[in-house]
This record gives structure tokens, sequence and C-alpha cells, in this order.
């Protein structure tokens, strides 16, 4: 069987449909008209970059900010809080109005609400787990768009390897590197964790380390609120007894010695050694990403705004960045699953935790992003994402999961949470999806993860379905999903 693949959508009524994997695929005998497999990559790599500007929402992001909420917070006392149902379903928090009539959030997040007339919120999330419901496995198919292969019985996977599928941040900074000296990726304050699972999905797995994240993890306990304020950056200081011109004469003879080599520059040239050089020579002598870690050159208004803590900081240290030209950051929830105090894996003592820890933090840290983004204008360009990997369970006191849960607490619950979006042509002011009477599964419009990184990669202009090469030389879709277009205005 096989398919001549023509100028895209040409002969469908929707021409803004495009060349996908199953075109690809389609075109089992290719090989007789003169088509490689190698071509058809060629042509839908040529795919990913062509303009669509009649499609809502290509190529609208230069930056994203994902707020990543790991641990899974409860969505029904958040964002989607359910009225008449049972005592153990219905949240202990009381349902207050928005901006937008109709809708209304749990009294956990009094500024979001004032602000939902801004962002998209998506309340029908939704996935059936493969394997166990742990964390891990959520996480790394929440940033690669696959789900792992390994699953032990305790619910852990193995650590991170080199032949894991990337993380969405490396695939595009690599497909849309950096056009100032800047760095491309970052992820702060913490790695994503579930227990001694440290890492997992958070990296550029097969497409080598040159596209991993710089990551910021400065030390201290998770409780430590102001270690923000003492981070490290050593490696992108200038040393004092170094001047910038002295450091480019170094270059220049570097440069010098390298064309007495050309057997060595030869051996080397597949590694672009000189310009992955010249590009942390700039970022050093630039000092752009120093000024862009300088917190305390905002003023105490702008602090206060996001909330003097790990996650307020670490937000404002994320808009900093996208300002001065990194392509994307990811704020990690500055507390670990399986734990207490500030962790939305809450088994036990949600009220509390909920009331007095993560729900004032997330509320205030992400209501000052959202704004200082929008008076800055940064939202024409900057997508903001905020989502955990999974909701909890509509009952409190059930087990989903294996875990033990009191009657103030609920347990892991893939089948339908919410998420947050905003900016970067996405809608303002729109609620996508619906979750049946209890939360407990979508109604309508049911969203995948895969989808959600299939609209992330569409709003830098990246065809989501394009293919990329692993470790073994196989092609691999970018994510096997498409964007959801209902989100874009």
């Amino acid at each position: 069987m096989f398919r001549i693949v023509g100028q895209p959508g040409k002969d469908l009524c929707d021409r803004k449909l495009k060349v996908t994997r199953r075109d690809v695929l389609r075109v089992g005998g290719s090989g007789m008209f003169g088509f490689s497999l190698a071509s058809l990559l060629k042509l839908q790599a040529a795919n990913a970059v062509l303009p669509m500007a009649e499609v809502p929402g290509w190529n609208k992001a230069k930056s994203i900010i994902l707020v990543y909420l790991q641990g899974g917070p409860s969505h029904l006392d958040l964002w989607d809080p359910k009225e008449n149902v049972p005592d153990n379903v219905k949240s202990v928090f009381k349902p207050i109005s928005t901006k937008l009539p109709g809708i209304k959030f749990a009294e956990t997040l009094p500024k979001l609400a004032q602000l939902n007339d801004r962002f998209t919120l998506i309340r029908s999330m939704s996935y059936t787990p493969v394997g166990l419901f742990n964390h891990t496995a959520a996480i790394y198919q929440m940033m690669t768009g696959y789900t792992t292969d390994k699953v032990s019985p305790s619910g852990q996977l193995e650590p991170p390897s080199p032949k894991d599928f990337p993380n969405f941040g490396s695939h595009i900074v690599k497909m849309k590197p950096v056009d100032v000296p800047m760095l491309p990726f970052v992820m702060l304050p913490r790695p994503l964790q579930e227990s001694n699972v440290v890492g997992k999905g958070g990296a550029a797995g097969f497409l080598g380390k040159a596209f991993d994240p710089y990551t910021l993890y400065p030390a201290g306990d998770d409780m430590d609120m102001k270690k923000m304020e003492r981070i490290i950056i050593d490696d992108l200081q200038l040393p004092p007894e170094v001047f910038s011109v002295r450091l480019r004469r170094r270059a220049k003879l570097r440069e010098l010695v390298n064309k007495q080599m050309p057997a060595i520059d030869k051996a080397v040239a597949s590694y672009e050694l000189d310009r992955h050089y010249q590009q942390a020579l700039d970022l050093v002598v630039s000092g752009r990403a120093r000024e862009a870690f300088n917190l305390k050159s905002e003023s105490e208004a702008t602090r206060e705004a996001y909330g003097r803590t790990t996650f307020g900081d670490s937000l404002l240290l994320a808009r900093r960045l996208a300002e001065a030209g990194t392509r994307v950051v990811e704020v990690i929830w500055p507390k670990v699953a399986n734990s207490d105090n500030h962790s939305w894996d809450q088994h036990r003592d949600l009220s509390k935790r909920m009331k007095n820890q993560s729900g004032p933090m997330f509320d205030q840290g992400l209501s000052g992003l959202i704004e200082d983004l929008d008076q800055r204008g940064m939202l024409d360009d900057t997508m903001v994402v905020a989502i955990g990997e999974f909701g909890r369970s509509p009952q409190r006191g059930v087990s989903t999961s294996g875990n033990d849960n009191t009657s103030d607490g609920r347990d892991h619950w893939p089948y339908c949470y919410t998420g947050l979006v905003a900016g970067a042509g996405i809608k303002r002011g729109y609620v996508h999806g619906k979750s049946d009477k209890t939360a407990s599964a979508p109604l309508e419009d049911p969203v995948h993860p895969g989808e959600l990184l299939a609209t992330i990669y569409h709003s830098f202009g990246i065809n989501p379905e394009m293919m990329v090469m692993n470790h073994l030389n196989q092609p691999r879709e970018l994510v096997k999903a498409s964007p959801v277009s209902a989100l874009f205005a």
C-alpha cells in the first residue's frame, strides 16, 4: 500500500491540514518511486517549519514557562469544586465566584479567581494510566509525551537514562535555538522527583546532553523560603581578574592554535566544538544571564506580588529569564511527592496543608506571574502552563494507588483533572471541557497530556508529529498526538 504525499491539505476540504505521521506510514512501497526513509523524514522536517499563519496559534510563542505542580494537586479543592455531592466528595473549602459568570473556584484561589479572564482553564485533562498510578511514570509521560516501559511492583521506575525520550523543552531548544547570548533552557528550583527516583523525564535523553536544561538547584531544605536569594551561578560569572578583552584574546589565541592542527580539527568537526565554545564565551562575556538571575534589581512591590517564597522567587526568575531570551523555563513545585508540608501529594491533612501551605503559595505566585507578564505585554508571546501529573480522587479516604489515605486525604486520580494555559495566542477567559458531577471523568472534550504537549509544540511553530531519530537511529514522533486547536483564539 502506498500513498503519494502532495501539498498539505490541497485535496481536502480543510486546507489547514498538513502531512502527518499517518501519511508517512502509508507510503509502504515508496522505495520503488525513489523515496527513502531519509527523504520522507526530510520532507516531514521541512513541513515542521512551514509557515502556517492561517492555523490558530501557529508559531505564536517565543518562550514558555511551565509551572509544574509535581505531586498532583486536587482539582476539586482548587479550581473545579463541586456542589450537591456526597460529603466525602465535596471539598471542605467553599466555592467562590470568579471573573467569569457561572465559573467557580474553591476559596483556596482568591487571587486567581479574579484573573481567570486572562487565561484558559482545561477541566478535562484525562488519561488511563499504564501500570501503577505512580508519580514518576505520570511525570515522564507529561514531560516527554511517552509512557515508560519499566514499572516495578513498588511503583518506582529505573533512574534517568540517555535512552530516555527527551523532555519537550529539549526538543524546542534544539529546533528553535535562542538568538541572543542566553541560557536556552532552565529548570529550577529543584529536580523532578519521587522518593529516590530523581530527574526522570527532566533531561534531553537521546538528544544528548547538549540539550539538557541548565539546572538551578540551590542548596537548602525545601522549607527554606529564602534560598533563591542565595543562588550560586559561578559558571556564569566572569572572574574579577579576567576582563572580557583578555578573554577574547584567549579565544583568538585558541583559533590560531587550531589552525595549526587540521588533523584534530577534522577529527572533532562533527562535535561543533568551536560553535559551542563561542556560545559559552558569549554567554559569560555578555552578562545577560547573570543579570537575569539578579532578583535584587526588582522592586519590593514586585517581590511582594509574587510572594517571598521559594516558589514565588522561582516564578519571578522565570519571568526575568524569559524576558532576557530564555526559550524554556520549567519551574518545578519546590516540594517532592511522597512528602508532607507544602507537598501536593496530600493523602492526609489535605485541609490544613491546602489552606495554610500549598494553596496560598500557589495562588500568590501564579497570579503574580500572570499579572506581571500581562502588564509587560509578555503574554503576547510567552506561554504559561500550570499543571500536575494527575489530580486527586473524588472520594476522600479511598485507595486508588495502593497508598493509605485518611478521611482528610485524596489519592492519585489521572482520569480527570485540571490544567491552566495562558499567553501566546491562547484564549482569554475560556474554560475548555467539563467534568462530570463528581469531577471523576470528563463530560466534554477530554484532553490527553500528549495533546497538551502537541499544543505547546504547535505554538512554537513545530509540527508535533515530525520525526526525530532516537538513540537506535529509529524514527520517532515528537509526540503521537495533535494540538487542541480550540484552545487558541
